[in-house]
C-alpha cells in the first residue's frame, strides 16, 4: 500500500496529479490548517519558554529540515562529523533510528564514530558523552525542541515546493518562517544539474529579513563501490537503477550524470526493508542486466549480494569550495562553546584561519 501511494502523492504536492490534485487540494486545506496552528503554538510555548528543552553535557548540532525526506541530511551530518573531526573535536551522532538503513550507513562512513539510536535525543546525547565523545550530531533534530542545541542546521532542496504547503495538502513540516530559529540554513544541490537552482535558492533565503545565512552545498557522484562498500569499477553499458529513497528520479539522474545508461528505474518506499519477494522483482526487472543502487540502499541489500545481478554502488560526495567551507567554519566557531580541547595547539586544514574560542552557546 505505502508503494502505490508515495509516488501519487509527492506528485501531488508538487502540483503534478492533474484533475485529481486539484480535486484534492480544498479537501485536504483544512487538515493543514490545524496542523499548522498545533504546529505554530508548539513552538510558541518553547519560544516563549513555557515548554523547555534539555541541555546535554555536551554541545549540540541539530542536522534537520523542514520536509519530509529527500533532503540530503544523511550527506550533510558524515560532512559535520568529519569537519569536526578535522578541527579537532571527538563527534558522536545521535538519531531517533527511524530507518535502520541511515544508521548503518553512519556506520560504514565512520566506524570509529559513536552512532546512536535514540528517540530520546537528549539520553542519546548524554550517551555520546559517557562514551567519550565532546561534541553531538543530531541527524533530523530541528523538530525535537526537547533537546537544546548549541547550532541548528536547516536543509532545503530546490526540488522542495514554493509556496510551501504543510502536511497534508504538502510535504513541510513546518513554516519557512521558522528558519529563523535555524543558525544556517543548506540548499542541497544533487548533481551538477541542480546547482544553478540551488545557489538562486540559498541566494533568496539569504536575503530574507531574520534569517540565517544560506549556502548551496552540492552532493556529486563520487567513486563506485561494491554492496559491502569496497572500490568497484563503473557500470558497463544499460544499467537497471534501484532505490528505496524519497526521490527516485534524482537517483537516475545523478546515474546518468555519473555516465551510467539508464535503461530501466525500479523504486520501492523510502526506508524499505527488502525481502525475498523484491529480489525476484529486481532480478526479474534487471533481465541479465547489472544494477545500480545507493549507499543507503546498499547497506540493507548487501547480505543479499549473491541473489542480485552484479551491482554498482552510486555514492555522493560533497563538493564545497574554501568560501563556502569558510562561512560554516565561522558559524562554527560563533555557536560552539567551549572549543575542542586542542584548539590552539594544532594546526588547521587551511581552510580558515583558526576560530575565536568563545560562542554564545545558546540552545534554540
Amino acid at each position: 500500500m505505502r508503494r502505490a501511494l508515495e509516488g501519487p502523492v509527492r506528485a501531488w504536492w508538487h502540483g503534478e496529479a492533474g484533475i485529481a490534485g486539484l480535486l484534492l487540494g480544498p479537501l485536504a486545506s483544512p487538515f493543514s490548517l490545524v496542523f499548522g496552528a498545533g504546529v505554530r503554538l508548539r513552538n510558541l510555548l518553547y519560544d516563549r519558554k513555557i515548554l523547555s528543552a534539555g541541555r546535554g553535557p555536551i554541545p549540540v548540532i541539530s542536522v534537520g529540515n523542514l520536509v519530509v525526506g529527500g533532503t540530503g541530511k544523511t550527506p550533510v551530518a558524515r560532512w559535520f562529523v568529519e569537519r569536526l573531526q578535522e578541527r579537532g573535536w571527538t563527534p558522536a551522532l545521535v538519531s531517533r533510528g527511524y530507518g535502520q538503513d541511515e544508521l548503518l550507513l553512519h556506520r560504514r562512513w565512520n566506524p570509529d564514530v559513536p552512532v546512536l539510536e535514540a528517540p530520546r535525543r537528549l539520553e542519546g546525547v548524554r550517551t555520546a558523552a559517557r562514551k567519550g565523545a565532546d561534541i553531538c550530531v543530531v541527524d533530523d533534530g530541528f523538530q525535537h525542541r526537547r533537546l537544546a542545541r548549541n547550532m541548528d542546521v536547516v536543509l532545503l532542496s530546490p526540488d522542495d515546493p514554493l509556496p510551501p504547503r504543510l502536511l497534508p495538502r504538502g510535504p513541510y513540516r513546518e513554516p519557512l518562517g521558522s528558519l529563523r530559529r535555524a543558525h544556517l540554513i543548506i540548499v542541497t544541490a544533487h548533481g551538477e544539474a541542480r546547482e544553478a537552482a540551488a545557489m538562486e535558492l540559498a541566494r533568496k533565503l539569504g536575503r530574507r529579513e531574520g534569517f540565517p545565512p544560506a549556502i548551496a552545498f552540492p552532493l556529486h557522484p563520487g567513486p563506485w563501490t561494491t554492496l559491502t562498500g569496497e572500490a568497484h569499477e563503473a557500470p558497463h553499458g544499460p544499467a537497471l537503477v534501484v532505490s528505496s529513497v524519497a526521490r527516485p528520479e534524482g537517483v537516475a539522474r545523478l546515474a546518468r550524470e555519473a555516465g551510467v545508461e539508464v535503461a530501466r528505474a525500479l523504486s520501492f518506499p523510502d526506508h524499505h526493508r527488502f525481502g525475498e519477494t523484491d529480489l525476484e522483482e529486481i532480478r526479474r526487472t534487471a533481465g541479465g542486466l547489472p544494477a545500480v543502487t545507493t549507499e543507503k540502499d546498499a547497506v540493507k541489500l548487501e547480505s543479499f549480494e549473491a541473489s542480485l545481478p552484479p551491482t554498482h554502488v552510486l555514492t555522493l560526495r560533497p563538493k564545497l569550495d574554501r568560501g563556502l567551507t569558510r562561512v560554516v567554519d565561522r558559524i562554527l566557531a560563533e555557536r560552539l562553546d567551549p572549543a575542542p580541547p586542542d584548539e590552539g595547539s594544532r594546526s588547521d586544514t587551511g581552510d580558515t584561519p583558526d576560530p575565536a574560542r568563545h560562542g554564545s552557546g545558546e540552545g534554540t
